[in-house]
């Protein structure tokens, strides 16, 4: 793994510490302290490393752009910008055309000896200085793939095996008496191809110079918008064409109708699933994910008293204990996401019955030759990712359609 990677798994361990103990609604044992602290060191330490690593490229970079200045001597007392163009990139330009097929050069800037544009003391306050801090709209907060179990692959596809159903049981029987024959229906193969999400953003060359701008550009509005399109994939993707097959569409998976029993009736039903993943899957449910509106139905709902189940403005229910922001449902990891449609809760045993697989990481890529970039002074970024999904255990997942009485 490279030292994203291992930030990333020390990262998630420490937060599947915390994220447990939350759950149980305790708090943290010594053993988890200890560990808790050792990851987030791992983390602080690998931070470091990556943040050494990114000076020296910058050092080295600016080394480039000193090596190519208008003051050394291959540009040195140009009167002219092709003139200029010719001495600094003319050995460039004429190794790329014999070598490569396309190519992009770029000279320093040029400003003759002659130039007398320049800011005056007059004009310098009338100048704008653009802030290039994007104010975000809207950004969901992604969790669905961390309730996976995860798996990296280096092939183009995964392949397992689904057990069959079983025919016959064990019984008592008389001494010398016929005893009843088992069968297995056979296994069925499954193979998850890889699946390439992909998309591109571009930028203008001056927003580009400025680094920590196009490394927010990137991070916030390249990389996050990809990992929406994962999350909306692996919840819900229609497996037609290049799409993922997601979780709420996999053949084998449980589901519970609505009930209006009564105003805790989905509440039932959610533990109900839970029960339906231990007795026909023989696993524990690790996790729920519902939508805002729908929590907000549980979070609101009140006893006869008037007392909120969930606790109420400033303290735990009946004003034992402190408020937890978004406590889970039946003491289970609950995530709240609009990802998931109004009306419909996924129950899981998230981490033994699915994996999400990657093939590598995130690749991001950069060129100004695409279409009329190079004309119009822009950069093309792409970001993309191969990604699969199996699930082995498809019975560990229950599909609650949620009723009308909460």
């Amino acid at each position: 793994m490279n030292l994203q990677q291992k930030r990333a798994a020390a990262y998630q361990a420490a937060l599947a510490i915390v994220d447990g103990a939350k759950a149980e609604g305790r708090d943290l044992t010594p053993s988890e302290v200890s560990r808790l602290e050792a990851h987030t060191e791992e983390v602080r330490i690998h931070d470091a490393e990556i943040a050494r690593i990114g000076k020296s490229s910058a050092l080295i970079n600016s080394l480039g752009q000193l090596g190519s200045s208008e003051s050394t001597p291959s540009t040195f007392g140009a009167k002219s910008l092709g003139e200029h163009f010719v001495k600094a990139a003319g050995s460039r330009l004429a190794t790329a055309k014999s070598t490569e097929g396309r190519f992009s050069i770029a000279a320093p800037e040029f400003k003759a000896a002659s130039d007398v544009h320049t800011v005056g003391s007059v004009t310098a306050p009338a100048t704008t200085t653009v802030d290039t801090n994007v104010v975000t709209g809207f950004r969901r907060f992604l969790q669905v793939a961390d309730l996976l179990a995860q798996g990296q692959l280096s092939g183009n596809a995964i392949s397992y095996f689904v057990e069959g159903a079983r025919e016959g049981n064990f019984t008592t029987v008389a001494e010398g008496a016929k005893k009843p024959q088992l069968h297995y229906a056979d296994p069925t193969a499954v193979t998850e191809s890889l699946k390439k999400i992909a998309g591109f953003i571009k930028e203008s060359d001056e927003m580009v110079e400025d680094l920590d701008f196009l490394a927010s550009a990137i991070n916030q509005r390249l990389l996050y918008d990809l990992a929406l399109f994962e999350e909306d994939q692996l919840l819900s993707g229609s497996g037609s064409g290049t799409n993922l097959l997601g979780l709420l569409n996999r053949s084998g998976i449980q589901t519970m109708g609505a009930t209006t029993d009564s105003k805790t009736g989905n509440a039932d039903q959610i533990f109900k699933a839970m029960t339906a993943i231990r007795t026909v899957a023989a696993l524990r449910a690790d996790g729920v994910v519902i939508n805002p509106l729908d929590y907000q139905a549980f979070r609101l709902t009140k006893d006869g008293n008037g007392q909120y189940y969930g606790g109420g403005f400033f303290a735990g229910q009946y004003g034992n204990g402190t408020l937890q922001e978004d406590p889970p449902l039946w003491s289970v990891r609950t995530v709240v996401t609009p990802a998931i449609a109004q009306g419909t809760v996924l129950v899981g045993a998230f981490q033994q019955a699915a994996t999400l697989y990657r093939k590598g990481g995130v690749r991001v890529e950069a060129t100004n030759s695409n279409e009329a970039d190079f004309t119009e002074n822009k950069i093309t970024i792409r970001a993309e990712e191969r990604v699969a999904l199996a699930v082995r255990r498809p019975a560990g997942l229950v599909k609650v359609t949620l009723g009308t009485a909460n």
